[in-house]
């Protein structure tokens, strides 16, 4: 388990919608979107792999609508809507070559994970595995300082982007952010990273100048950007060549993006193309809550919860949490506490049921799919609703 040491550095990295694996999980979350609003009991697990001007859909998919649902349009609408649509990149929402090879679910899949079917009557856990849940209270977001602040710069870029604030920008970027900590507490921003894609042509000195600024409006209020700072822009010289014409990409090559930058324990599932009956991704997403909600009730700075399941079984097998020495509670109680479903209940339809992940509001799984899907109030497993159950619970 990875604990967090009292003197140190510690870097966590984003990317952009225009990455190349994060084209591959819009995609993909695009498609199990359109399936969920028209079939909110759609079984999904799409995969999508891109690369120069070719996009490919795989995997399994059953939705009583499906074909009402063209993924091929879905496919040229997200990239489109990402910024390629232009030739030039090699790789363009009108000139990309498009195969198709999903199918439906497994048999034996579906009658361990739907409700009423084979031996269990409850919904059972659509896999085997184990998922993680993580907060500390070093950010606004309840999130690590080094990922949260790698996403922020990135959102923040994105939408200069478009709106042509920097007109030589083009889709693909990357953030990298390394934070010092003291006693377990950020006190400085070490450095800080920007990999982002341009036109040709583009000196590198005003591209230099022009990151740099962008870096201090979304981190000075931060107030950890010190004369120490270091800020390294396009290291290579050049990164004109990017997006999938510069690298294949792949639905769920970042999991560590995705989730805390590699602060705490990862249990190594994807998230994107996976419907909720996938603990993978709506049991990661719980134990977040719970997590959240825990440090957000003042009992524990820094929280992280793990839950294990075994495919077709409700119950989990187990539940476990670690405040890394930071709670005021022992820790046994708080892990009764989730085991007493009181407060949180991790089996499937109940979390999914509690998350409302079957019926989006105002958010959609596409929405997870850049800029991590933690840290961000739009999304129901952000919620703040569990500290007052919490704190009357330990009194």
């Amino acid at each position: 388990m990875s604990k967090i040491k009292s003197d140190h550095i510690f870097t966590s990295e984003s990317v952009s919608e225009g990455h190349p694996d994060k084209i591959c999980d819009q995609i993909s979350d695009a498609i199990l979107d359109e399936c969920i609003k028209l079939d909110p009991l759609s079984r999904v697990a799409c995969e999508t792999l891109t690369t120069t001007n070719l996009v490919i859909n795989a995997g399994e998919i059953t939705c009583k609508y499906w074909d009402k649902i063209n993924p091929e349009e879905i496919a040229r609408n997200v990239v489109y809507e990402i910024g390629y649509n232009n030739n030039e990149l090699k790789f363009s929402s009108e000139s990309f070559e498009y195969i198709n090879r999903i199918h439906s679910q497994s048999a034996d899949i579906s009658q361990g994970v739907t409700e009423g079917e084979g031996l269990f009557v409850e919904q059972g856990a659509g896999d085997q595995g184990m998922m993680f849940g993580y907060a500390d209270n070093s950010t606004a977001e309840f999130m690590p300082a080094p990922i949260a602040y790698s996403h922020r710069l990135l959102d923040e870029l994105q939408r200069i982007r478009k709106n042509g604030d920097i007109p030589y920008l083009r889709p693909d970027s990357k953030s990298q952010v390394s934070v010092k900590y003291q006693n377990g507490t950020p006190v400085e921003i070490d450095s800080v990273v920007i990999s982002h894609q341009t036109d040709d042509n583009i000196p590198i000195t005003q591209i230099e100048n022009d990151m740099i600024k962008v870096i201090k409006d979304v981190l000075n209020s931060t107030e950890l950007i010190s004369s120490n700072t270091k800020f390294i822009i396009n290291p290579t010289g050049r990164f004109v060549i990017g997006g999938p014409h510069g690298d294949a990409g792949l639905t769920g090559r970042k999991i560590i993006v995705d989730t805390y930058g590699g602060i705490g324990s990862h249990g190594g599932g994807a998230f994107s193309g996976k419907d909720p009956s996938k603990v993978d991704r709506s049991a990661a997403y719980y134990a977040r809550y719970a997590a959240k909600n825990i440090v957000a009730s003042g009992i524990a700075e820094k929280c992280e919860i793990q839950v294990a399941y075994a495919i077709g079984i409700a119950e989990p097998l187990s539940i476990n949490i670690d405040t890394y020495g930071t709670s005021s509670i022992n820790e046994k109680l708080i892990n009764e506490m989730l085991l007493s479903k009181e407060i949180f209940d991790f089996r499937p339809s109940k979390l999914i049921d509690d998350l409302k992940l079957l019926n989006p509001s105002n958010w959609s799984y596409r929405d997870t799919a850049a800029y991590g899907h933690f840290g961000r109030n739009r999304f129901p497993w952000e919620k703040i609703d569990k500290v007052d159950h919490i704190v009357k619970y330990f009194e």
